[in-house]
């Protein structure tokens, strides 16, 4: 039952209606016995954002598209970790200091290390959008031998580059077109894929990559979690690959805010359980 004791979280963007985020959280918070509630804001304009979710006394905020980057300028602190990423997707409010953080890149790391391991591996990250950025910056501290970004435009994948060269000082960086990738996957260990191409309703489109040469010593992630499988994990796991669906991200990322608003850890399976939930509506 919500009262006025109940804490409150949410996650705010344009559009939000969809949002998947609010069943996982209150399923975790039911299986936790908390009493706080996760709800869904729809808002046009965030530039009174802060200032109101200080007012209402808001314990958190998920950040999504599109504010993610607009949002850095309202905040009384930002992660080192976000700012270098320059995009923010989970805000905490304690003792009056609304904080940024970015969780996506840490819950593509933590899918990928329940796998296999990033050590010394070949990486190849298809994409240079947001997405491809938060999850290039975590893999830097992987210990990981060689990133490539394979992008439709070069021009931004470049730019991706350069921006991880000076943020980090890691050089083992080569860039790509999306169509020419076909010559290095045979010397990859792990492929990601940050692009939309194959989500749903477009889910019988080509994968962005040509995977004839993807086998069994690849680990393939797919960061879109609608479908699960993909047609890039379905081609993939039929020629032996380990595959990663984006349902794993989704939770590991989601997993870390919540532990960021509670200080506890819930479990990644109530999570889970609530989100293939409405997956399979």
């Amino acid at each position: 039952m919500i009262t006025g004791k109940t804490k409150i979280i949410g996650v705010v963007g344009n559009p939000i209606e969809h949002s998947l985020s609010p069943p996982m959280h209150n399923n975790a918070y039911k299986q936790m016995n908390m009493d706080y509630v996760y709800v869904a804001f729809s808002v046009d304009n965030i530039e009174k954002l802060i200032e109101s979710a200080k007012t209402l006394n808001i314990i958190g905020l998920n950040i999504t598209i599109p504010y993610k980057t607009q949002v850095i300028e309202y905040l009384d602190e930002i992660d080192e970790t976000a700012k270098q990423i320059n995009a923010v997707n989970t805000i905490t409010f304690k003792n009056g200091i609304a904080k940024g953080y970015n969780t996506d890149g840490t819950g593509a790391v933590k899918s990928i290390l329940k796998y296999t391991s990033l050590k010394d591996k070949n990486v190849l990250v298809i994409g240079a959008g947001g997405a491809s950025k938060a999850i290039t910056f975590t893999l830097l501290n992987q210990e990981i031998k060689e990133l490539n970004i394979a992008n439709r435009s070069i021009e931004n994948a470049q730019k991706l580059k350069d921006n991880l060269i000076k943020q980090t000082g890691y050089e083992n960086i080569n860039c790509h077109r999306i169509k020419d990738v076909e010559s290095i996957i045979e010397d990859m260990d792990i492929i990601i894929n940050t692009t939309p191409i194959g989500m749903y309703p477009n889910t019988d489109v080509n994968p962005p990559i040509i995977t004839d040469k993807i086998s069994q010593k690849h680990t393939v992630m797919d960061i879109i979690y609608n479908p699960m499988e993909t047609t890039l994990l379905k081609q993939a796991k039929e020629n032996g690959a380990t595959v990663i669906p984006g349902t794993h991200m989704l939770i590991n990322q989601a997993v870390t805010a919540f532990e960021l608003f509670t200080d506890k850890e819930p479990s990644y399976e109530s999570l889970e359980e609530a989100l293939l939930e409405q997956l399979m509506q």
